[in-house]
């Protein structure tokens, strides 16, 4: 693979952002790609921000530059948008619709006696993104992942979506195999199936 393709996960502690970098990894080097990861876990117990720059072919750097990633993958609305710089001009953006408001949000607007603070909303943040590309994929994945059978399943609704992108480097079959080895035996089926509701959402929202 002669160009690069740079992906962002961003997401917060809890959510499960390192399986989702597990299984991507897992995925690209059983399709002889070489990968470049780095790594941020922030304040995970305390569900801070974590980051992961996920790097596809031959980098020199696991840190992707400012304006530089083909695509941006967010388990959480607002950490997409904490991050967006990174994305390069029309980049895609897959991210959950689910948004988790930090203390401070929350403390504003409940010691807000004049009720004009109001919570940060996900129209709010697809405004922002759409500045930046028009290529948003906003999923309710956690709604998809109930679907499939298995609440923590968001993971793989996430990469079903990625999959359906046509210009991603890695094939879905390997994307489906690299989840359905690394995912807890009896949630196999689950994951299986949040993998093809993600694709299916996906290719819905390309169209």
């Amino acid at each position: 693979m002669e160009k690069t393709y740079n992906i962002l996960f961003a997401g917060v502690g809890g959510q499960g952002l390192m399986l989702l970098s597990a299984v991507l990894g897992k995925a690209a080097v059983d399709a002889g790609l070489d990968v470049m990861t780095g790594e941020t876990h922030g304040l995970a117990q305390r569900s801070g921000s974590i980051y992961v720059h996920f790097r596809i072919g031959k980098p020199i750097s696991p840190l992707i530059p400012y304006g530089s990633a083909d695509m941006l993958i967010a388990m959480e609305a607002t950490e997409a948008l904490r991050y967006i710089e990174y994305l390069k001009d029309d980049g895609v953006v897959i991210m959950s619709k689910n948004i988790m408001h930090p203390v401070a949000e929350t403390k504003a607007v409940a010691l807000d006696k004049t009720r004009k603070t109001k919570y940060y909303t996900l129209s709010a943040v697809e405004e922002q993104l759409r500045k930046v590309t028009s290529r948003v994929i906003a999923l309710d994945s956690l709604g998809l992942a109930i679907q499939a059978g298995n609440a923590r399943t968001e993971n793989s609704v996430l990469i079903g979506a990625a999959a359906a992108c046509p210009d991603f480097p890695i094939s879905s079959e390997d994307l489906k195999n690299a989840v359905l080895s690394l995912v807890p035996p009896k949630t196999r089926d689950a994951n299986a199936k949040a993998f093809e509701l993600g694709t299916e959402a996906g290719t819905a929202c390309l169209q």
